[in-house]
């Protein structure tokens, strides 16, 4: 995701408030760069996290691991303490 990009959204999204609004073939555009720029962030966070470690107590460092999906939705809001 580029500047120009970004610059984009942001036009359409004015554009969008505005008594103008969006012609159906930019809200199309705005759906994609919508889809791109989040993709490009969620694509960041998984690079990020990808090259994350935890020191424990006795300076060990260790990789975080993948969740489960399927996992998670199970245990979501539960207490584990």
């Amino acid at each position: 995701m580029n500047q120009q990009q970004i610059n984009r959204i942001n036009e359409l999204a004015r554009k969008a408030k505005s008594p103008e609004g969006l012609t159906e073939a930019e809200k199309k555009e705005q759906a994609v760069l919508r889809r791109a720029y989040i993709d490009s962030v969620l694509g960041n966070l998984r690079s990020e996290l990808d090259n994350t470690y935890l020191v424990d107590g006795t300076g060990q460092k260790q990789k975080l691991k993948k969740r489960d999906a399927d996992k998670e939705d199970e245990s979501h809001g539960e207490d584990k303490t």
